[in-house]
């Protein structure tokens, strides 16, 4: 069996050590020469929460060849089309993308594979990249768990493969309600990765400032009253159940919630979003894929979300040049 983590950046690298160290074998593929050059000569070298340096196979995307199982589709979701397209020709017949993006990537990339070459997996941790072959784990060790499911409810024939390469980094729980855990997630980013590429800070920095912290609990209030307009069940992160600890509909299960939301988000207070990073090296986000959806849903339901569309308002002026990430954003909510 062949295996590959197509767009191994921050994520995908350790991803790919920690899978390498513990035996498997699996293919780290990026683009970019000076990161795959340094896998290839040092190894990848994973800082921050836990350390440690790991031999890795490692190849750019030029260099592809053969048919691979399973492929682990952990680039930006903005050229998606694109690259779904190209990675067909080198997915087995009976193979599987695997979708460790944000959003809900699903439904696009099963239009173009089909949805029984589809499975989707929510991650639960994160990590940022330090430089060519160094990625920092910004999460806490007992928080690298994943959620593999399909929109379909149908589970491809390598899902056991799947969960067990997972399995090398952490617990897989396997998902019959993916769309609510898709979710969970999404409510996750749409807070905290948005408020985190607005404020230009961290997770735990968005949640410490009272003033910041009033629209992260807007934001998550936003996402849960738009599932329920849509009925769709939001489900547990981690064990916690998110709607149960932060959603309200009085002062002073909203002021339980506003207390509740910095120690909710502690194992991930060191975690820069993705949108954060891509912002500082000038490269457009995923916010459309983000807080963007929760607009799009919202619209579909009928139900509005000025929070969320200030957000995308906000980091689309960021990526124009016409602001800069900063706590001062903050007042334009």
């Amino acid at each position: 069996m062949r295996s590959a983590i197509y767009g191994a950046g921050s994520l995908g690298t350790i991803l790919g050590a920690f899978i390498t160290k513990k035996g498997g074998q699996i293919d780290l593929i990026n683009h970019n020469a000076a990161h795959v050059k340094a896998l290839q000569e040092n190894g990848a070298k994973v800082v921050g929460t836990l350390e440690f340096t790991q031999p890795v196979s490692a190849i750019l995307d030029t260099e592809m060849s053969g048919k691979y199982d399973i492929i682990f589709l952990m680039t930006k979701q903005l050229d998606n089309a694109s690259v779904v397209n190209m990675l067909k020709d080198f997915l087995a017949e009976d193979g599987v993308i695997v979708t460790l993006q944000n959003g809900i990537p699903e439904l696009q990339i099963g239009e173009i594979v089909g949805n029984d070459k589809v499975l989707g997996c929510t991650v639960a941790w994160g990590a940022t990249m330090k430089g060519p072959g160094v990625c920092e784990l910004t999460s806490a060790p007992d928080s690298l768990t994943f959620s593999l499911g399909s929109l379909t409810g149908k589970m491809n024939h390598h899902w056991q493969d799947v969960k067990n390469l997972l399995e090398m980094m952490g617990p897989v729980e396997l998902d019959t309600n993916f769309i609510g855990t898709r979710w969970s997630k999404l409510l996750i980013n749409a807070a905290f990765s948005g408020m985190s590429a607005v404020c230009g800070c961290t997770f735990g920095e968005a949640a410490a400032d009272k003033a910041s912290r009033k629209v992260v609990q807007a934001l998550i209030k936003e996402c849960i009253d738009v599932c329920a307009k849509g009925n769709i069940k939001i489900e547990p992160i981690q064990g916690k159940d998110v709607v149960k600890l932060l959603n309200f509909n009085g002062p002073v299960k909203k002021a339980i919630s506003f207390f509740i939301i910095p120690i909710a988000i502690k194992k991930h207070a060191l975690l820069k979003a993705s949108m954060l990073q891509d912002i500082e090296r000038g490269k457009k986000t995923e916010v459309d894929a983000i807080n963007g959806v929760v607009c799009a849903f919202g619209r579909k339901v009928g139900f509005p979300t000025p929070m969320n569309d200030k957000v995308v308002e906000i980091i689309h002026k960021i990526e124009n040049g016409e602001l800069k990430p900063s706590f001062d954003n903050v007042k334009l909510f």
